[in-house]
């Protein structure tokens, strides 16, 4: 989740100078908290049939918001919540982070109905959003120079594990008790930390500017979620519908503010000289995509495993345990080697793998359970396929970024990732309901294979370029 912002943000800690006193304190606790939090953006996947299951009469659309609102907040705040960080101390802000995120858990495991654990999620995807590049921060400010890319490398390992642990340790958690343990299990890891932060040093403000345009941050959030919105709405009233179509109205409307802000504003979210770059541009385009067909197809998946197969919430989770696992060891392999294989090679190879894993899907698999012959394989290719796709991509939006401004574009480039996980999730189960049966899973391989050629098609207009040593 994070990946492209870490990459990015080592290149401007050459600067900080003060260390933590007990830097290993410092690392394991930031360690810890970028753990949860993708942790708990991947686990609810697994109890998405709990959940249903547990507010008896509310459509599938309703309960995918509690993917979708946890990764609308944590994209749309994070380039937001870095900058303030740097601005009022990263200690501070983490600190908050983990209370928001506290809090949202309590509010997630107590829920009496699906909107309070929408809300719940909301809360945790902003606390997600504020710890998450403050831990950062603070991680390399904790080592020296010669070591900080090694920390901040370990800490990216333990966000794939977070996302990689998900589906399996959620899958064990839940079978043992109820989905809401998934959530009651954060309370003591959160308290931990909060305590133990306090012992650790507080690096100082590094940016004393003025604060970056949080209205053009709330703004997003808006057009995001009205997006959102207007296709779950597809499920119950048609694509013909003014509530539909008001809904994407609303969306154009605020996402155009945000557009008027970013030309007008003279502390913008983002520098408009991001915006220029072709190359940029259409890394952050992609990112949109694969953030969509990754999240979409994740949750297509364990749906399948779960309702077609009727496999139990442990075997569903072993069973989706792979393709992450690939995704991170893939991704390691590709991020020592990516200056030699390429950005633009990468691409290619990536969505073709994704594409063909979602023909594979589409017409290798159906009512029969037949996971150690066709699916497990289909897992590998697709971890394969995602592992190439995603460094490549976050390369790509920082290659020609100015020095300055490395972090910012590597957080836009993980802004982008999140929003596409909250459209994948609702243009998914948007999907799915033209079909019943295998034809509603089969209709979401077939969406995630769009995805795929589109990125594929992407990827092709990137020029040939190979990445300096700083990004690689």
């Amino acid at each position: 989740m994070t990946t492209g912002y870490v990459s990015c943000v080592t290149q401007t800690a050459s600067t900080q100078t003060q260390r933590s006193t007990n830097p290993w304190l410092t690392f394991w606790l930031c360690g810890t908290a970028t753990f949860i939090g993708t942790l708990d953006f991947s686990v609810v996947n697994v109890a998405f049939i709990e959940i249903e299951r547990s507010f008896a009469g509310v459509s599938r659309a309703t309960i995918s918001w509690t993917v979708t609102a946890y990764s609308i907040l944590y994209g749309s705040l994070l380039i937001v919540s870095g900058r303030t960080a740097d601005r009022v101390g990263r200690r501070n802000v983490f600190s908050a982070g983990v209370t928001v995120f506290l809090v949202g858990s309590i509010v997630c495991a107590s829920a009496p109905s699906v909107m309070i654990l929408i809300i719940g999620r909301g809360l945790q995807g902003t606390g997600a959003a504020m710890l998450s590049p403050s831990a950062i921060g603070m991680m390399i400010a904790a080592f020296p120079a010669e070591r900080r890319s090694q920390m901040v490398a370990w800490n990216t390992s333990m966000a794939a594990l977070g996302v990689a642990a998900g589906p399996t340790f959620g899958a064990v958690l839940i079978g043992a008790f109820d989905w809401r343990a998934a959530f009651w299990v954060n309370i003591p890891i959160c308290l931990g930390v909060l305590v133990l932060v306090r012992k650790v040093h507080a690096p100082p403000p590094v940016d004393r500017g003025p604060m970056p345009d949080v209205i053009a941050a709330l703004l997003l959030t808006i057009a995001v979620g009205a997006t959102v919105w207007g296709i779950a709405e597809t499920e119950t009233v048609g694509v013909s519908d003014i509530r539909v179509w008001g809904a994407l109205l609303v969306a154009v409307v605020f996402a155009g503010f945000v557009i008027h802000r970013t030309r007008t504003s003279e502390i913008p979210l983002l520098p408009r000289v991001m915006f220029q770059n072709r190359s940029m541009n259409l890394a952050n385009i992609a990112m949109i995509i694969w953030g969509g067909a990754f999240s979409g197809n994740i949750l297509n998946n364990v749906l399948f495993l779960r309702t077609e197969w009727k496999y139990g919430i442990v075997a569903a989770g072993l069973l989706s345990v792979l393709s992450p696992i690939t995704v991170a060891t893939t991704s390691f392999f590709v991020g020592r080697n990516v200056s030699r294989l390429g950005l633009r090679n990468l691409l290619i190879f990536g969505s073709a793998c994704f594409l063909c894993c979602q023909l594979g899907f589409l017409f290798l698999v159906d009512s029969n359970r037949t996971p150690w012959s066709t699916w497990l394989p289909l897992m590998f290719l697709l971890g394969i396929g995602i592992g190439c796709a995603s460094p490549a991509i976050a390369a790509s939006a920082v290659q020609h970024a100015p020095p300055e401004q490395l972090a910012l574009a590597g957080a836009l480039n993980s802004t982008c990732r999140q929003i596409g996980a909250a459209l994948g999730v609702a243009v998914l189960v948007a999907v799915q309901l033209t079909s019943e049966g295998l034809g509603s899973f089969r209709a979401g391989w077939v969406t995630m294979a769009v995805f795929a050629l589109v990125s594929g098609v992407i990827s092709v207009w990137q020029p040939r370029q190979r990445p300096s040593a700083s990004v690689a």
